[in-house]
């Protein structure tokens, strides 16, 4: 995919074609409850959801907890009988393990591509495991997560695991806006920072970037 292709469209034409009777089954990957917000908004009309919250990048252990129990408490709130919460095991030494070598990298940088290829591959092969017909992440929400590196991700994790991959680029048409306005509705915690121990020490050294 290039960088010139309009994600957001491209997902808009792909829901018009989908089946509404019975609706198709879409594997989430979710980091926590404000970045669900507008995306389960937008697509609950389209897919049965099932939200994979699987992070082990997020730190500390309560922080992960914490993120886990809003989710879980937004979808409840939420009331709707198609969106359904996995919260997934919790095992962070996978994620350290993945981004050896990367840890003094930029926010951004390589260190987050990996980051994303092991939360999306996941939920692929989760996907793939227990029946569904799409899968997806709620990352791309994020005004600082590329679209163009996670749908690249997706288009070959795909390939490998025969799975449809939901091409989107959920903050655009306002998404993030929403995001932000949902929360505030729902009284929803929200982190200030992406997730893991080198995101936060790095806002702890540069507190307001």
């Amino acid at each position: 995919m290039e960088p010139s292709v309009n994600f957001s469209k491209e997902m808009l034409r792909i829901l018009e074609k989908l089946p509404r009777d019975p609706q198709p089954r879409l594997a989430l990957h979710a980091c926590c409850a404000p970045c669900s917000s507008a995306v389960i908004e937008q697509l609950s009309e389209y897919f049965d959801i099932t939200i994979l919250y699987y992070n082990p990048n997020i730190w500390p252990a309560e922080e992960f907890s914490k993120r886990a129990e809003e989710l879980q408490r937004f979808v409840k709130e939420l009331e709707l009988s198609n969106v359904h919460t996995v919260v997934d095991y919790y095992e962070p030494g996978e994620f350290y393990q993945a981004v050896k070598g990367l840890e003094d990298e930029p926010e951004r940088g390589k260190r987050c591509t990996v980051c994303y290829h092991q939360r999306m591959e996941r939920t692929a092969r989760w996907a793939a495991e227990n029946g569904f017909d799409w899968f997806c992440t709620t990352l791309s929400i994020s005004p600082h997560k590329d679209a163009v590196r996670i749908n690249a991700i997706g288009r070959e994790l795909e390939k490998q695991y025969g799975v449809r991959h939901l091409t989107s680029d959920f903050k655009k048409r306002n998404g993030f806006k929403r995001s932000l306005e949902l929360s505030a509705q729902y009284g929803m915690y929200r982190q200030d920072y992406c997730g893991c121990e080198f995101s936060a020490r790095r806002l702890e050294e540069n507190p307001g970037n």
